[in-house]
C-alpha cells in the first residue's frame, strides 16, 4: 500500500486519487487503511475487520515529477485487483513492471515539445519564421533543463537555466531584427516550462479539502513560475528590451 501511494504521489497524482486508489486495493483484501499524506511522505495504518492487530509505517516519496504511465497503470491495476481477485504477488509483479517501463526516447520528447512551442507561437498569430525560432529556442531550453537535472542542480535552477537559454535564443532574433518583431517567438519559447500539473493538482487538492498538500503544490508552482520569470528578465536585461 505504501509503495502504491508513494508511486502515485511522486508521479503527479492528486492527494484524493492516492487515497481512493490505496483504499480500493486494501478493501479488496478486507483491510481498512488510515493515511496521512504529505508532500514528502505517507504514513499508513492498516487494520483488519474483527482483529485488534494493525500495521503502522511510513515511507518517503521520491522527488515529484509527471509520469502518467504510472498513474494510469496503477489505476487500472487497482480495478483488476477488485474485479479479478489478484494476489499480493501479482500486485508486486505489476508494480515492478510499471516501474521498469522505459521513458519515451529523449529525441522524441525534445522534438514534440519543441513542436508544441512552435504551435503555441502560431496560436499567438506568429509567422512561420517565428515558429521556426520558437522551435529551436524550445529545443535548446529543454535540452539544457534535462542536462541540468542530470547534474542534480536545484529543480528551480534547472527551470531558470532553461528559461534563460530559450529566451536568449529567441531574444537574439528579436534584438537583431530577423523577421518582423519576433515577440511571439520570444513569448512562446518558455511556455513548455509552465507548471500546469502542480497548479492543477494544487487546485484539486484545495477543492477536496487537502489544504496542506494543495498549498505546498501551489507554492511549488509559483516558485517555478518565478524561476521562468527570472530567466526572461535576465535575457531582457542583456538585450535591453
Amino acid at each position: 500500500m505504501l509503495e502504491i501511494g508513494t508511486l502515485l504521489m511522486s508521479s503527479g497524482a492528486t492527494t484524493n486519487r492516492v487515497r481512493v486508489t490505496v483504499n480500493r486495493v486494501s478493501e479488496a483484501f478486507g483491510y481498512n487503511t488510515e493515511m496521512l499524506i504529505t508532500n514528502r511522505a505517507i504514513t499508513l495504518a492498516l487494520s483488519h475487520d474483527g482483529k485488534q492487530e494493525f500495521f503502522n509505517s511510513l515511507k518517503r516519496t521520491s522527488p515529484h515529477g509527471v509520469n502518467f504511465k504510472i498513474v494510469s497503470g496503477i489505476s487500472r491495476m487497482s480495478w483488476r485487483v477488485v474485479e479479478e481477485n489478484w494476489t499480493i504477488s501479482q500486485i508486486k509483479s505489476e508494480i515492478t513492471r510499471l516501474k521498469a517501463l522505459p521513458p519515451y526516447p529523449r529525441l522524441l520528447v525534445l522534438a514534440l515539445v519543441s513542436l508544441s512551442g512552435a504551435a503555441f507561437c502560431r496560436l499567438f498569430d506568429g509567422s512561420y519564421v517565428e515558429m521556426l525560432v520558437a522551435f529551436f529556442a524550445t529545443f535548446a531550453g529543454l535540452f539544457v533543463r534535462q542536462e541540468s537535472v542530470k547534474l542534480e542542480f536545484n529543480p528551480y535552477l534547472c527551470v531558470f537555466f532553461a528559461s534563460f537559454t530559450a529566451s536568449m535564443i529567441s531574444g537574439f532574433f528579436r534584438k537583431f531584427g530577423f523577421g518582423e518583431g519576433m515577440e511571439h517567438a520570444f513569448t512562446a519559447s518558455v511556455l513548455f516550462l509552465v507548471p500546469g500539473v502542480p497548479l492543477i493538482n494544487s487546485f484539486s487538492d484545495l477543492i477536496d479539502g487537502n489544504i496542506l498538500n494543495g498549498t505546498v503544490r501551489g507554492i511549488n508552482g509559483l516558485m517555478i513560475a518565478f524561476a521562468i520569470a527570472l530567466g526572461l528578465l535576465g535575457a531582457m536585461a542583456i538585450y535591453r528590451f
